[in-house]
């Protein structure tokens, strides 16, 4: 999958950094291969020899363990080595853990499995990165042919799920792979509430928007509200006016809004100040959690190949999986009983549950059969260049 993503690349599209937030093609390519080099070869292969001694300098992240790497904001000015050599260290690497495969140990085993999910987690990043660095391009281009759209009619009023409130469990349950900051499974005290059965359409996002909603400080944080103003924040990222109609730039170039759809790269002081408007809040993770119990975590719109993937109009349903990953008003912070696990690799996910909120449920550039319902994402409440949308919810 993440070479399928590559393939349309020039040398220059894989190498050029948009923003310090983003990542160029490359090193994503070159990062996801650094971890299976590092936690599988280096420390469970004896007498094997690094592909090259500059990589690890170059295509660490943020593993303080690890010695000095690049500085993030600057990975667009590693010109050298070229897409093409970065390719051929992924084809070594993949070769060496191939053949070392039978004789490792359980320890490696659970690195491998811990970098494939490290490395589907890249590939959504890798899509948002491109799609961020094709939206700088003057021209536009389009990354993938469009398709042709289906017109779907405008799902109806949101409806509510309702919850009594009480004890609930979330949390991973020790069943199969998770992510550290996804347990301990712990009780929760829910108030009486309800939740949306469905996430905001750009239809809706609209009239929020001709309504005045990005120029009323009452609907806004105190933060949110500063932000909107020094930045000029006017709509979602990627939408723009043409006449009286919004468009939006996506992997298939720019093309008119889908009012229908769910509306996706909004932040998080932009989901909450969308449902200070409609007289609602966001969700907390966990009602969200609750509520998604049964879902099916490989269900939904999410990324089965390499395409111009985009949220599409629910089909009907909570469809609380898929399209856009969902903002709550939960910070990301441990829960009781949380360790991070020992060694480099327990700076996966601890060292960040400061200052960031958590969003739920997956998006349309979610690799299937990478999520789970306890799955915990989390950025900063300015982020808004992934796939994130938002789902309502009340007080009873």
């Amino acid at each position: 999958m993440t070479e399928a993503l590559a393939a349309p690349l020039s040398d220059a599209d894989a190498t050029v950094q948009s923003m310090p937030d983003a990542s160029p093609a490359k090193w994503h390519l070159a990062h996801t291969t650094w971890f299976f080099e590092t936690f599988v070869l280096r420390d469970h292969v004896p007498g094997y020899q690094r592909f090259d001694d500059r990589y690890p300098f170059l295509f660490n992240s943020y593993y303080e363990a690890e010695g000095a790497r690049h500085a993030r904001h600057r990975r667009g000015m590693v010109t050298r080595p070229t897409l093409a050599e970065v390719l051929d260290y992924r084809a070594a690497v993949n070769a060496a853990v191939a053949e070392a495969l039978p004789t490792l140990p359980p320890a490696a085993l659970e690195l491998i499995e811990l970098g494939i999910h490290h490395e589907q987690q890249h590939q959504e990043l890798f899509v948002t990165d491109i799609l961020h660095l094709f939206s700088e391009n003057p021209c536009e281009p389009a990354l993938y042919e469009p398709q042709r759209k289906q017109p779907v009619a405008m799902p109806g009023p949101v409806g509510w799920i309702e919850h009594a409130g009480g004890i609930a469990e979330i949390g991973h349950d020790g069943t199969g792979f998770a992510f550290d900051c996804e347990g301990p499974r712990h009780r929760v005290l829910l108030h009486p509430h309800a939740i949306a059965d469905r996430t905001i359409t750009n239809g809706e996002w609209a009239a929020f928007i001709a309504d005045g909603g990005y120029r009323d400080a009452r609907h806004w944080l105190s933060d949110g509200w500063a932000w909107v103003k020094a930045e000029a924040i006017e709509a979602p990222l990627y939408w723009a006016k043409d006449g009286d109609t919004w468009t939006r730039f996506g992997l298939d170039g720019r093309r008119p809004v889908d009012p229908a759809a769910p509306v996706t790269h909004v932040s998080f002081y932009e989901a909450d100040a969308y449902a200070s408007w409609a007289d609602a809040r966001l969700p907390t993770e966990a009602e969200w959690e609750v509520v998604a119990a049964d879902a099916d975590p490989a269900g939904g719109n999410q990324m089965d190949a390499a395409g111009a993937v985009e949220p599409r109009p629910s089909p009907g349903g909570p469809a609380l999986v898929g399209d856009v990953w969902e903002w709550t008003g939960s910070a990301y912070r441990p829960y009781p009983g949380f360790r991070p696990v020992e060694g480099a690799v327990g700076e996966y996910n601890g060292k960040f549950m400061s200052g960031q909120f958590v969003l739920r449920g997956g998006s349309c550039a979610t690799p299937r059969g990478h999520l789970r319902t306890s799955y915990r994402n989390f950025f900063y409440p300015h982020q808004r260049w992934q796939f994130t949308g938002v789902r309502l919810a009340k007080d009873l």
